[in-house]
């Protein structure tokens, strides 16, 4: 499944910018940025995957082109997409991928299989 390229190199180019180490992983039909070998974010199709504080979940329901992740029929508290449009200017993507990065020293680690 293709994703949005730009948005990936412009999440890229931020990650580098603020020396963050990380790790890009294709995951989840679209690429993950891994921080401290944990999901912080990803590009899905056009949008933004953010795994962010689960404190801030119904705050962040509340902006425009933010919705909740909910695969199985049940939301995944703290995950949410971004619409294209919504981090369409720089400090719109910023503001998310500062919210990604300052929840995931507290992010648990998946089970590796």
């Amino acid at each position: 499944m293709a994703y949005d390229e730009y948005l990936a190199e412009r999440i890229e180019i931020f990650l580098k910018d603020s020396n963050i180490s990380f790790e890009k992983k294709r995951m989840m039909g679209g690429l993950c940025f891994m921080v401290d070998d944990k999901l912080c974010m990803c590009v899905s199709k056009d949008r933004l995957l953010a795994r962010i504080n689960p404190n801030l979940h119904e705050k962040s329901l509340k902006i425009k082109g933010c919705s909740e992740l909910n695969i199985t029929g049940k939301p995944m508290i703290g995950f949410f997409f971004v619409e294209a449009f919504a981090v369409d200017l720089d400090k719109d993507l910023e503001h998310w991928i500062n919210l990604c990065l300052e929840f995931n020293p507290k992010a648990k680690r998946s089970r590796k299989s």
